[in-house]
């Protein structure tokens, strides 16, 4: 058995104190792949290392979050179409738009997005979507920018099962994380009315930690609580989750 996490900050600041050990603990339990989505070029030399650290099992997108959409995100942005020219990476994420944080931001965060896709059908790679309290936003762009060549993961998706429906229109498959073991997460309600290859699994560590971990630093280790739950929504066994959303995320990555 293989699992994939589609979506994990193994960089971040809240590793650095056990970044190997943690990751051994994933790896051990056949967590085997992690996607590593960007935030800013802040992140970028720490992105590099673990690669190095990891050749076998870290693939790393290319992107500018959101949430770093500053004054300077035109700087930023720069960044990122430097490092497309100079070497490969296996997605443009994660990009998308988030209203929570900051709303003033949102024709900047407008103009990236749209920015990174264009970047992604001319590098022919997948986009990985954020969005927070944004869904209108988002798929307004992703209905101006459709086309064959568009398509990704709707990282964390956290709405209804209509706006689940309308993100696999544009040829986006689900990035289910720890909130599909919330109480009051409320994708568990419907997600097996969604065909399993639309799913992927993710963590999106150190954030947003499955129960029983939530309020504590999440980690790829965990992945195995949200397999745990999905595997239960779908009535089919972890091994069969783990293998179907393996060969979904190769879909998507080509790797």
């Amino acid at each position: 058995m293989i699992i994939t996490d589609t979506h994990t900050h193994l960089y971040s600041e809240a590793f650095n104190e056990d970044r190997k050990e943690m990751i051994e603990r994933a790896l051990d339990l056949k967590v085997r792949r992690f996607f590593i989505p960007a935030i800013d070029s802040s992140y970028t030399k720490a992105m590099f290392q673990l690669e190095k650290d990891f050749p076998e099992n870290v693939f790393l997108m290319m992107g500018l979050h959101p949430t770093s959409v500053k004054e300077n995100y035109k700087t930023e942005l720069e960044h990122v179409k430097q490092l497309l020219l100079e070497r490969s990476f296996i997605a443009i994420g994660e990009i998308g738009i988030d209203l929570y944080w900051d709303k003033s931001t949102l024709a900047f965060q407008q103009e990236a997005f749209r920015t990174q896709i264009k970047l992604a059908k001319q590098y022919k790679l997948p986009i990985v979507i954020h969005c927070r309290e944004a869904f209108d936003e988002i798929f307004e762009i992703l209905e101006e920018e459709k086309s064959d060549d568009l398509f990704g993961i709707f990282h964390c998706f956290t709405g209804t099962l209509e706006q689940a429906h309308k993100a696999i229109s544009y040829n986006m498959k689900l990035g289910i994380g720890g909130v599909v073991t919330f109480k009051n997460g409320k994708i568990d309600k419907f997600l097996n009315q969604i065909d399993l290859k639309h799913i992927v699994l993710e963590t999106d560590s150190p954030y947003l930690s499955p129960t029983p971990y939530r309020g504590k630093r999440n980690e790829s280790s965990y992945i195995l609580k949200v397999l745990e739950k999905v595997s239960e929504l779908y009535e089919l066994s972890q091994e069969e989750i783990a293998e179907i959303t393996t060969s979904n995320s190769k879909d998507v990555f080509k790797v």
